[in-house]
């Protein structure tokens, strides 16, 4: 039985010609039977992909035949079957989008700070702490003291560094998922003027890989943007599924509340749907309800299957 892997990746370099590697990308990923999403985008590439280590492996060893992105780091951590439907190769502005064209990860992204030397910054009583994900990413985990700036979307983190003037003249730490927003955002702030800026390399994942369970200082669940929806320590998977209406993690609770509808709502977003979203919802659960008792999957099919 062959395992899965999921692999995710990103690097900055500058690719004036990325749009030319679109297309034998997608041709190889298709051969290697490889599913996910991977952005190519002038600043450089951003993915994750699953599927058997070899097939992933391949894919990897593509990319890192450019001399740009040799030195592409990624990440694996097992899944119970493919986490993703199909495979996707494309073209944007940015391969995260911030929305501010003047800063370059490239060449200004803050200090690297490695997993196993994040407690010690942590510790660090002059550092203020930033959780660069969005509101409901860290709903289900964060370290510590962190700052949540409350963002739904990456785009609006400049508009937050803005109304923050207090922040301007300290040690800054900044964290995300696997590393390329919080790289960004390092980028950001010293594109703002500022000096003593830091960010985890490599991101929560890297950290609940590296970092010994005993020391690890990572409190709830680390929100992935795959059918796995939540990883913990070891990036073993977690207890997380994915609401179909609002996209929002749900934990064991929240399954349990009275207003979570499998398929069809849950506690943050029962109260906004009307009877025509509530009625296609509906239809698409009995579609996947009846792909499962065919031993069949469905796009809709519920991530704890995967």
């Amino acid at each position: 039985m062959n395992t899965t892997i999921a692999a995710a990746f990103y690097h900055f370099a500058t690719l004036p010609d990325f749009a030319e590697k679109r297309a034998p990308l997608l041709s190889l990923c298709e051969a290697h039977k490889v599913s996910g999403t991977i952005l190519l985008a002038a600043e450089g590439v951003n993915g994750t992909i699953a599927g058997t280590p070899d097939d992933v492996r391949a894919v990897l060893d593509f990319l890192r035949a450019d001399p740009r992105l040799a030195a592409m780091e990624h990440k694996e951590s097992p899944a119970r079957r493919e986490p993703f439907h199909r495979m996707k190769v494309r073209l944007k502005r940015e391969i995260v989008t911030l929305g501010v064209p003047e800063v370059d990860a490239s060449t200004q992204a803050g200090t690297y700070v490695e997993p196993a030397d994040w407690n010690a910054l942590l510790d660090d009583p002059d550092v203020v702490l930033v959780d660069t994900r969005n509101d409901y990413e860290v709903a289900i985990g964060s370290f510590p003291g962190a700052l949540n700036p409350a963002t739904r979307s990456f785009s609006e983190l400049p508009a937050w560094v803005e109304q923050h003037p207090e922040l301007r003249g300290k040690k800054i730490a900044m964290f995300c998922t696997g590393g390329i927003r919080c790289e960004k955002s390092t980028a950001l702030m010293r594109h703002h003027g500022f000096d003593e800026v830091y960010h985890l390399k490599g991101g929560i994942l890297k950290y609940l890989e590296a970092v010994p369970a005993q020391e690890n200082r990572w409190q709830g669940e680390c929100f992935v943007f795959d059918e796995r929806v939540s990883v913990g320590h070891g990036l073993a998977q977690g207890p997380h599924t994915l609401c179909r209406s609002c996209r929002h993690p749900l934990g064991p609770e929240e399954r349990a509340s009275s207003l979570y509808e499998e398929g069809i709502a849950c506690p943050h977003c029962h109260h906004t749907l009307d009877e025509t979203r509530r009625a296609r919802l509906a239809e698409r659960q009995r579609q996947v309800t009846l792909a499962e008792k065919r031993g069949q999957r469905h796009v809709g099919a519920r991530p704890e299957d995967m």
